[in-house]
């Protein structure tokens, strides 16, 4: 439903605990830490990215 609403034009601001489904759909994601942006990119890149992969997806 999310991807929906954004594919028709409308911005979406989702906060989300569930790293792996929000980097899958976000066009562009920040990662935070005790309330520091500490990564910025393409939800995809960062889906790669070792470190959140160690610290949020149990890689």
């Amino acid at each position: 439903m999310i991807e929906d609403i954004n594919k028709s034009g409308t911005t979406i601001l989702l906060v989300e605990q569930n790293a792996n489904m929000a980097l899958r759909i976000a066009s562009r994601a920040y990662v935070l830490e005790t309330g520091a942006v500490i990564l910025s990119g393409a939800g995809r890149e960062l889906l790669g990215d070792h470190r959140v992969r160690e610290a949020y997806l149990g890689a």
